[in-house]
């Protein structure tokens, strides 16, 4: 009797290690700002899915890239541009093939208050004291935000009342705590927020491309490989439409 309540706990213990996770990793991810709330919401899904562990850090493309070069422990970058990830693998830094477009963000004209946006003549009339926008040498979304006022022909203009965030995250910010009236952010930050927007035409700014490369320091961690491959998924996907990005196949 002893012996067969042994057996029974030995094919237990044996099933319940079946169901598990084979061998659980973490894997450490660069996240440009603008895709915060999308990359936590996906990387849930993907531990739920997995068993792996997508540790996410956030700031901008730029900043991550010199932190890359600089030998920073990320294992994967997820970038705001098509540029820096392309770069990554020239400078022998990422994993040649690897790289794909996970997402392509829209940029828009936001405020926390009602009525104060009405689009483009928001800009032309100019009536707000300060406009946020992100850095444009680091973040993409502060480079399409410049290309548009000059596409508008109102960057001149509007120069002397711009006030700039190191990341999308922070031009954002400034809205928010109304050290800016406006500003131009991703589509992404403001889903579900009150206040109101302009969806900026897309011909007035080149395409916010966003690709994502797997870097030599995550080819052989497991749970980076499969990070990549979790973002191409229909699950993923589904979670970057919902936050406002369009995705390509």
């Amino acid at each position: 009797m002893k012996l067969l309540r042994t057996f029974t706990a030995v094919i237990g213990l044996a099933a319940g290690l079946a169901s598990a996770p084979a061998l659980a990793a973490e894997t450490n991810v660069a996240v440009a700002a603008n895709f915060t709330e999308a990359a936590k919401e996906i990387a849930t899904a993907f531990k739920d899915r997995t068993g792996h562990t997508a540790v996410l850090s956030f700031g901008s493309t730029g900043q991550f890239y010199n932190q890359i070069r600089q030998d920073a422990p990320f294992q994967v970058f997820l970038a705001a541009d098509d540029d820096r990830p392309t770069q990554v693998v020239k400078d022998e830094l990422g994993v040649d093939g690897s790289v794909f477009t996970y997402a392509v963000g829209k940029l828009v004209l936001w405020s926390k208050d009602v009525g104060a946006v009405k689009g483009e003549d928001t800009l032309k009339v100019g009536t707000f004291q300060k406009i946020s926008i992100a850095n444009p040498t680091a973040a993409p979304y502060g480079a399409a935000a410049v290309e548009t006022m000059k596409a508008l022909g109102l960057y001149e203009m509007l120069a002397p009342k711009i006030v700039q965030g190191n990341s999308i995250a922070q031009a954002f910010q400034f809205i928010e705590t109304g050290n800016a009236e406006v500003g131009f952010v991703a589509l992404s930050q403001i889903v579900g927020k009150a206040g109101s927007s302009w969806n900026v035409p897309q011909d007035l700014y080149e395409p916010i491309r966003q690709d994502a490369v797997l870097l030599k320091k995550g080819a052989g961690n497991e749970a980076a490989t499969a990070f990549m491959d979790f973002l191409k998924s229909a699950e993923a996907r589904a979670v970057i439409e919902k936050y406002g990005y369009a995705v390509v196949d």
